[in-house]
């Protein structure tokens, strides 16, 4: 049989490599938030050919309409996109007045979308809310499916572990995409967070309820052993429903889907990707630890223990 768990502290290692680097960007750099949760505005423009306005001229323009921390970046398409703080109507025809007379025609309005201040901070709010609640529900809903095994609540924190650590290698990929690529954390980035916590604990409810068959089946074998028998059982299974099905079509769409969808499906198809392999080299292997008590020895005190 596949020794899974004997290497756990090698997954656990390898985890902290994906994690840390993105993490350390975001420490770094902040958050990169978008209009959705910060509030603000986004214009997006496109010139006649042959014709343009640099960024100094932009934020110029901005500035005499009192906007004083507008940042421009160019498209593939060529396109400008304006980010700034929140623009009136008023405000937005005035700066599209002024761009026009500059450049003496008419210019071309991509996209435009504004969000208030206050918009923003409650979707954010609801946003943490929401993971909260995910957790919280994930904590109990485990707790009460395994309540007839021994420690079942092991199940339930062992899960949110896990949990957090798909949570923290969107943020981890985030991070990476924000410093090299400038993504931003949207919408789509929560939609996809949140469908990575939902996969995540499926995978994991499934890991575990294997275990909690094989405990009234095989109460004799040792514990860790029961465990690596019960994640190779559901090894295929994994496999199957994840790779060979999810994540071929996010890595389709990450590759073909446009700009637009590149970022949501870089982030879901990693996400997803993660939720699979902590429920194997993650949560079980925390199951053991926890279970052999094995920080005794973390520290070299702990030979007899």
């Amino acid at each position: 049989m596949i020794d899974i768990l004997s290497k756990r502290y090698l997954y656990f290692l390898l985890s902290l490599i994906v994690i840390i680097p993105g993490l350390i960007f975001l420490a770094i750099d902040g958050l990169p938030l978008s209009i959705d949760f910060t509030g603000g505005s986004l214009l997006e423009v496109q010139f006649e050919e042959g014709k343009s306005l640099t960024t100094a001229d932009i934020v110029s323009l901005y500035e005499d309409a009192g906007i004083g921390d507008a940042q421009v970046t160019t498209t593939e398409t060529g396109t400008l996109v304006i980010r700034s703080s929140f623009l009136t109507n008023e405000v937005r025809d005035l700066i599209l007045t002024a761009m026009n007379e500059t450049v003496g025609s008419q210019v071309n309005v991509i996209q435009f979308d504004s969000v208030g201040p206050s918009i923003g901070a409650q979707v954010a709010s609801r946003a943490a809310l929401a993971v909260g609640v995910a957790a919280l529900g994930v904590i109990i809903y485990i707790t009460l499916a395994f309540r007839k095994v021994q420690n079942a609540f092991r199940y339930g924190i062992c899960a949110i572990i896990a949990m957090v650590h798909d949570v923290a290698v969107v943020f981890s990929v985030a991070g990476i995409g924000a410093r090299f690529f400038d993504w931003q954390m949207d919408a789509l980035f929560l939609t996809a967070l949140l469908t990575v916590i939902g996969f995540s604990v499926q995978d994991k409810v499934v890991v575990f309820d294997r275990i909690r068959e094989n405990a009234n089946l095989l109460r004799k074998l040792e514990y860790e052993k029961l465990v690596n028998h019960s994640i190779v059982q559901t090894l295929q299974r994994s496999i199957n429903t994840q790779l060979m099905t999810v994540e071929f079509l996010l890595l389709a769409l990450a590759l073909f889907g446009g700009v637009t969808l590149q970022e949501f499906a870089v982030i879901l198809l990693v996400g997803l990707l993660s939720g699979t392999y902590s429920s194997i080299f993650v949560a079980a292997p925390i199951l053991v630890l926890w279970e052999k008590r094995e920080w005794q020895t973390w520290f070299g005190r702990g030979a007899n223990a």
